[in-house]
């Protein structure tokens, strides 16, 4: 049985206690979003257990003690008869925890399919008049999802809801997202503009692969961060800041590890120099900064298949770094990156939960945070007409 690490929201010097496998924690340490209350009843009608294999297997540990803060009520925040959140079925454990957080109770959708494979949809309730939350990542099997989300949308457009926004923990088609070679597809705006003629009024999605797929849409976007999860986890782990560097993968996320260094106590950056020859085949070929005797944070979007992270790793260890981390937002988890990733190049793997994670992709080293609070909050500020932007400052 290997060992899960579970830490409380105060930093200890102490370290961890072992519980048990892989660890999941239900928001960042120290979460400055408030506590959850008590636990809604899912009362979620139709198979969203089986029918697309999405469902999560590893289970969450839930620890009020994780968390700080009043609840939502205490802050002078009420639930709102006019709020509604729905989930699909790629990820309802998610939208279970940011329904907790809200104080709702999930809405009651049918979401059934039919023998040739075509998707139904129908709610369960009233929307007319309401805000509506459609919680749906497109991640894998991304066609499915994609199209259980357009329907979503439509059916609440159908039902009269004043404003529909898709909230897109996970973007599929992301990477589509410019041409390099000649009679490519943009399949990001492709995808951008289904949701906006499905009927979609907005969109919150969280850390798109590249800033300019927000342009792609004709509707608000809200581009929310999964920083403030792994930022307050790594607090936790009381590694001295003249130790640190973090280092980007490709050159590409170069802007996204500098701004993650900053919040790292200033910490210094690498950039692992890479060349793609095709899709999901990257060559390593050298490392620009110092990373001998330090500990490595290797920060990326998102780890599909685990070629290019454990490359740049390898190449970690061989300059002489002392331990390597792999942080990222999104893990799709691709064959053979189950294999690549528990291979012993990292000292641990941090990821959140945008995308579920099976019990058979789990392994020793991984560590699920939780992006439910952030999400939640979110979300009740888009309701309430907020600032978005100031969660992250």
């Amino acid at each position: 049985m290997a060992s899960m690490v579970l830490f409380s929201s105060s930093i200890s010097a102490s370290g961890p206690s072992p519980i048990s496998r892989a660890s999941v924690l239900v928001g960042p340490s120290r979460c400055r979003f408030g506590s959850p209350r008590s636990p809604a009843t899912c009362k979620m009608i139709g198979p969203l257990k089986s029918s697309n294999g999405a469902a999560p297997c590893i289970p969450v540990i839930r620890d009020p003690g994780l968390l700080t803060g009043p609840p939502m009520q205490q802050r002078g925040r009420e639930p709102d008869t006019r709020l509604r959140i729905f989930s699909g079925t790629a990820n309802p454990a998610l939208a279970q925890e940011i329904a907790n957080y809200l104080g709702l109770e999930l809405g009651k959708i049918k979401i059934k399919w039919f023998a040739d494979g075509e998707i139904y949809v129908q709610l369960q309730e009233s929307v007319r008049g309401c805000d509506v939350f459609l919680i749906q990542p497109t991640c894998p099997p991304a066609n499915e999802n994609l199209m259980e989300l357009l329907i979503m949308i439509d059916a609440c457009r159908r039902a009269s809801a004043r404003n529909i926004t898709a909230v897109i923990p996970y973007f599929g088609y992301a990477r589509a997202d410019r041409k390099t070679q000649g009679r490519e597809s943009i399949a990001a705006k492709l995808v951008a503009n289904l949701i906006t003629e499905a009927g979609a009024n907005r969109v919150l999605a969280c850390d798109l692969h590249s800033g300019q797929s927000m342009g792609y849409f004709d509707i608000p976007v809200d581009h929310v961060y999964g920083q403030p999860a792994i930022l307050d986890y790594l607090a936790s782990k009381t590694i001295c800041s003249n130790d640190l560097v973090v280092v980007s993968p490709d050159v590409g996320g170069v802007a996204r590890a500098r701004a993650f260094a900053k919040k790292l106590s200033d910490a210094p950056l690498a950039i692992v120099d890479k060349r793609r020859h095709r899709h999901n085949d990257a060559e390593v070929t050298n490392l620009i900064g110092d990373v001998k005797g330090k500990v490595a944070v290797m920060l990326d979007d998102m780890i599909d298949t685990a070629g290019t992270i454990a490359k740049g790793a390898a190449l970690l260890h061989r300059e002489g770094a002392r331990e390597v981390y792999a942080c990222c937002t999104h893990a799709v988890f691709s064959p053979p990156a189950i294999k690549r990733l528990s291979s012993g190049l990292f000292q641990e793997v941090i990821i959140t939960n945008t995308i579920p994670v099976l019990e058979q992709q789990s392994f020793p080293q991984l560590t699920v945070l939780s992006v439910a609070n952030l999400l939640g909050e979110t979300i009740w500020r888009v309701h309430d007409d907020s600032s978005v932007s100031s969660i992250f400052q």
